[in-house]
């Protein structure tokens, strides 16, 4: 199937899934293209698609540069060593995997402008995830107070790769939970407006548990 194709299919199953959710809301998605080329993002970006996701620093670098002038919201979606923070931090317009306060720290050192960040909790507590523990996330907020770089939007997780639908949809739903009480506290510089959750394999139930970011890859290239 052509690229236009699998964008049709994408979007039919978007629609589906929010007409059976109870949270009225537009959805954003962002093609991950961690795994294809320039030619096959800039096919998405001329499809009508505004967003887009890489994991890696380098691969970023490279379409960021190639796709200059295009109409595109930039995210970094992967984890992110310190080391490279200082390459890509000012290229980005969100950053979906802050998982540590010293990635917070060395953000704040080399950021020039606030970024947008999404606060990764790992709320199925899988060792090999990153994340904040729900246990941990107090403590975190408290200290990412003095950061004036950071701009806490959302918060974003992952499912374990053998998670059941049900356990899927129950990690989903902490999730959102989670964010609407955060939300509800309006701190300062932490909105916590958006949830970013849901990949090509179960964007529909994330979707339907209240996401409003979804990270697409494999379903635009199949």
């Amino acid at each position: 199937m052509t690229i236009a194709e699998n964008k049709q299919l994408v979007y039919q199953r978007i629609k589906a899934a929010q007409a059976r959710s109870r949270f009225q809301q537009a959805v954003e998605v962002i093609a991950v293209t961690k795994y294809v080329g320039c030619p096959e993002a800039k096919a998405l970006v001329d499809l009508g698609i505004e967003h887009l996701g890489e994991n890696r620093v380098d691969q970023f670098l490279e379409k960021y540069k190639e796709l200059a002038g295009k109409p595109i919201t930039w995210h970094l979606i992967g984890s992110l060593q310190r080391r490279k923070v200082k390459e890509v931090i000012n290229y980005i317009d969100y950053f979906h995997a802050l998982d540590s306060l010293k990635l917070a720290a060395e953000i704040q050192k080399r950021a020039q402008k606030p970024i947008k960040c999404f606060l990764q909790v790992n709320i199925s507590e899988e060792a090999s995830k990153h994340g904040f523990y729900l246990s941990e996330i107090e403590a975190a907020l408290e200290e990412l107070k003095a950061y004036d770089k950071i701009i806490l939007v959302g918060l974003m997780t992952m499912t374990p790769l053998a998670a059941s639908q049900d356990d899927k949809r129950a990690i989903f739903q902490k999730a959102k939970i989670l964010q609407e009480s955060l939300a509800e506290r309006k701190l300062e510089r932490m909105p916590f407006a958006q949830l970013s959750m849901g990949m090509s394999d179960d964007f529909d139930i994330a979707i339907q548990e209240g996401a409003n970011f979804i990270r697409v890859g494999s379903a635009f290239f199949k």
